[in-house]
């Protein structure tokens, strides 16, 4: 059967895949719902009650580094005033955004070289997929899904003017880049996307670099104005997370290697083996998408990889890459087409299962520090001296103040500890055992 006749049976019954696809997004961080609000997460929230309100915004725009994540301190904002500091709400915000970022890899369906078969598949792997669980469980990592959300839909205006012409489309897509920009530095790399994406599409390239002129003239503007603020930007002068004489190229093949594990390099290997005939685009559109957006984080170094919370962009090139194997096997065994099915299956219970044995612990165990904090505070009288916390103490101080109202303050050194009369308000994380299965009685107390 034509591929054309083939897509257009996908036109029948679209909204009930939307649907199965945003299950299968909730099912797979059903469990995350109940996790505790983590460290950072305390930090994120105090900035958004400095920067989310409009009178706020002045301070915004002068910080070098928030006024980048502008989108989530302002939405942060908004959801404590509607539901208080309540991580179910906050968890139910992360997933929400989530479900809408797999139905615009759906809806992309509409662009030819995807079509409705292979954006069904992209947007269900991309779903379920477990190297994107620390941007949707993580809140203080939420403009991940935010930079994604603007991303996207500038794509899609982005296409849809590259076939009309519409100069309302081409200012949609304008308009997502902007919002975009304010919600991750990494939002750059939508330039070089736009052209690839024309490219891929066979339009005029030429016609398409110049319009996409005036996003690389704000990119552009928007990379100096935070590198001219690098003596006081945060991530120019803590411990080197970025710099531009990193390593890029190994961080850069490692994270690629990474990201594609082990469904993508699967996917490889089965397109090699058995040629996608007219795919050649889509994978290579895949193959490209991933490592240009991999590519802005790949000049960190605290680390030799990318951290999973920033590939989020980046899988929706392995996405397109996984969806070209899955219809390439379910060709290549027609005559048993359980085979693939039988895949889907393996795919969804293996991802399901790492976020919800190994990632929900982890989790946990990141939470259990800050909980036993809170606890601790809840019992005694009078302010909270905090003397050792195995992260940021800022992070501490915050969960205290915030949570509970009380002040509490960081201990920095034995001599402040010294001269601390009663002992019994001073708190110290020493973690012996697992928060899940001793949640009152975890390695933490006072210092006597």
């Amino acid at each position: 059967m034509p591929n054309g006749k083939i897509d257009e049976g996908w036109t029948v019954g679209r909204w009930r895949i939307a649907l199965l696809l945003g299950a299968m997004a909730i099912i797979v961080y059903l469990p995350s719902l109940g996790l505790p609000l983590i460290s950072d997460d305390y930090p994120h929230t105090y900035l958004a009650r400095q920067y989310g309100p409009v009178s706020g915004w002045p301070a915004l725009a002068s910080d070098a580094l928030y006024r980048c994540r502008a989108t989530s301190l302002i939405l942060t904002y908004w959801t404590e005033r509607a539901f208080g500091l309540n991580p179910l709400a906050f968890h139910l915000t992360g997933l929400g955004l989530h479900v809408l970022n797999v139905w615009l890899i759906f809806a992309l369906g509409f662009w030819k070289v995807i079509g409705w078969r292979h954006s069904a598949v992209a947007a269900g792997f991309f779903a379920i997929h477990e190297g994107l669980q620390e941007a949707v469980i993580w809140y203080a990592a939420i403009h991940e899904l935010i930079h994604f959300t603007f991303a996207l839909l500038c794509v899609h205006c982005w296409l849809r003017w590259l076939a009309s012409g519409s100069r309302k489309l081409y200012l949609g897509a304008f308009t997502a880049f902007v919002l975009a920009l304010l919600s991750k530095e990494s939002a750059v790399v939508l330039v070089p996307l736009m052209v690839l994406l024309a490219v891929v599409d066979r339009r005029d390239w030429r016609r398409a670099v110049v319009f996409v002129l005036p996003f690389a003239v704000l990119a552009v503007a928007y990379f100096l104005l935070v590198y001219s603020a690098r003596a006081t930007h945060l991530h120019f002068n803590d411990v080197g997370t970025f710099s531009l004489s990193a390593p890029f190229w190994i961080t850069l093949r490692n994270s690629t290697g990474r990201l594609f594990w082990i469904w993508g390099w699967l996917s490889v290997a089965a397109l090699l083996a058995w040629r996608p005939a007219g795919r050649g685009r889509l994978v290579a559109l895949g193959a490209a998408w991933a490592v240009l957006c991999l590519l802005p984080y790949s000049f960190l170094t605290y680390m030799p990889r990318v951290p999973s919370r920033h590939t989020y962009l980046a899988a929706m090139g392995l996405a397109l890459v996984v969806s070209a194997a899955f219809w390439r096997v379910q060709e290549r065994f027609s005559k048993r087409p359980w085979v693939g099915w039988a895949l889907v299956s393996v795919i969804f219970v293996h991802n399901c299962a790492y976020i919800w044995i190994v990632k929900q612990a982890q989790f946990l165990e990141r939470a259990a520090p800050t909980e036993r904090l809170v606890q601790f505070a809840a019992g005694v009288e009078g302010p909270v001296y905090i003397h050792c916390f195995p992260y940021g103490m800022e992070s501490a101080v915050r969960a205290v103040e915030m949570r509970l109202g009380k002040d509490a303050y960081a201990m920095l050194s034995e001599r402040s500890l010294s001269e601390i009369q009663d002992r019994s308000n001073v708190f110290c994380w020493t973690p012996n055992e697992h928060w899940s299965r001793h949640p009152v009685t975890a390695g933490a107390g006072s210092l006597k």
